[in-house]
């Protein structure tokens, strides 16, 4: 593949084979790309000034980090910093997480695909290596020996899917030798406007094309990109020199890429946002016992939830299933709202915190939900708590995608008595 406009080439790079525990992968690497099977001419030998992007799961192989294929959902959550989002599904729990590699995707980046024939035989999965960044360095500095190159990038590339976007792409799990970034702040557009935000991710969009001709069926484990402009590919950290003047420009590595912290505007899922302000925070024993909500395409959930109050009042055996599925979404709200865990606590660490356990300040153990045709009936015969728990159950519905609304307060009658509240669904 090639673009003529800038004279850019990606070039598959075949005969390489299958990695076990314990090859070198750069020798291996090495040898396919100057062997005399490597091609029929020239194309596939590293030049100064190339990009190699090898597939992540050489150097998994390499490092012998398998694990049992039964026990994946246990080995996600080892392998996450944090979780994002989760959702039940027919074959288990998916969860979206911060792996300890960096990333933020699906399943800590564990992979039962194309890991060879031993895991084929041993049904094992893949892991991500722990640090990538390094693995691609160490990559970096033996071809740059072993070939007598000098300016020279290595990618590491693996698959994910995106955010707000359909299907995966190849991104940089690791990089070395080459600018990761290039920040086009402080310079001027083709309209000699200044650019203020644009830094352009050259290693995701060099493994993005590297994608292109490495089909995933096709065994290809490593491409060449080769027309880059000089001064994205400077070799290492210490060439890069005045390869940019402009001010905010500094070498980061794939690692470094990742959004964590306050600059991070997406930490966590819609509903898992929801669900831990109430106290059932994602991964967590609470959120399990809570319940998971279920994965459900998002064309077929807005029509079936655009008509919460028709479906429940409706009939026939698709009515009856969109109820079924409604009244666990409201039994999950009800867990989720009624659950006492953290409702107006001083959190751990504030110098106010008790030192031993304490009754929670404001108990919902008295409040009773009742899910009925229009919607949920509460009882209590605490005015807070019971206030306190239908502001919560408010806001779980909309964890949930359902919306509802206060139509009715009946005080208790006498001392002692329960007062009820209703809440119908939108």
């Amino acid at each position: 593949m090639s673009s003529a406009a800038s004279g850019l080439s990606v070039i598959p790079v075949g005969e390489v084979p299958e990695v076990v525990e314990g090859d070198d992968v750069a020798a291996l690497l090495a040898r396919a790309l100057t062997g005399s099977d490597a091609a029929s001419d020239a194309a596939a030998a590293l030049r100064d000034g190339d990009v190699l992007v090898v597939s992540a799961k050489l150097v998994s192989k390499a490092l012998g980090l398998r694990a049992p294929e039964a026990h994946k959902a246990a080995h996600v959550l080892a392998q996450s910093r944090r979780v994002v989002a989760e959702r039940a599904t027919p074959s288990g729990v998916t969860r979206i997480v911060e792996s300890l590699a960096g990333p933020v995707l699906a399943a800590a980046g564990i992979d039962a695909s194309n890991t060879g024939s031993s895991g084929a035989a041993d049904g094992s999965v893949l892991l991500l290596p722990a640090d990538p960044d390094a693995e691609a360095t160490q990559l970096h500095t033996s071809l740059c020996a072993l070939l007598g190159l000098r300016r020279l990038g290595v990618v590491l590339s693996d698959t994910a899917g995106r955010p707000w976007r359909v299907g995966q792409t190849d991104f940089a799990l690791g990089a070395a030798g080459l600018l990761t970034v290039e920040d086009l702040r402080d310079s001027q557009d083709a309209d000699g406007r200044p650019l203020s935000v644009t830094a352009t991710a050259v290693a995701d969009e060099i493994a993005a094309a590297a994608d292109l001709v490495r089909p995933k069926n096709a065994g290809v484990a490593a491409a060449i990109v080769r027309g880059l402009p000089p001064h994205l590919v400077p070799g290492d950290a210490t060439d890069l020199g005045d390869a940019t003047d402009l001010p905010h420009h500094r070498w980061l590595t794939a690692r470094e890429l990742v959004r964590t912290g306050p600059g991070d505007w997406f930490a966590l899922g819609h509903v898992e946002a929801v669900r831990s302000a109430l106290g059932a925070p994602p991964g967590t024993a609470e959120a399990v016992e809570v319940g998971l909500p279920q994965a459900r395409a998002g064309t077929a959930a807005t029509a079936v939830d655009s008509a919460a109050g028709k479906r429940l009042a409706g009939g026939g055996d698709a009515a009856r299933a969109d109820q079924d599925d409604v009244t666990q979404r409201l039994a999950r709200a009800c867990r989720l709202a009624l659950s006492t865990t953290g409702i107006c606590d001083i959190p751990p660490g504030h110098p106010r915190a008790p030192t031993r356990p304490v009754a929670p300040a404001i108990d919902l153990s008295g409040v009773r939900p009742d899910v009925v045709q229009q919607g949920i009936n509460l009882s209590g015969t605490h005015e807070v708590s019971l206030g306190v728990a239908a502001a919560r159950l408010l806001v779980a519905l909309e964890s949930e995608g359902l919306h509802g609304r206060i139509t009715e307060h009946t005080p208790g009658q006498r001392p002692g008595a329960p007062s009820h509240l209703r809440i119908v669904l939108l």
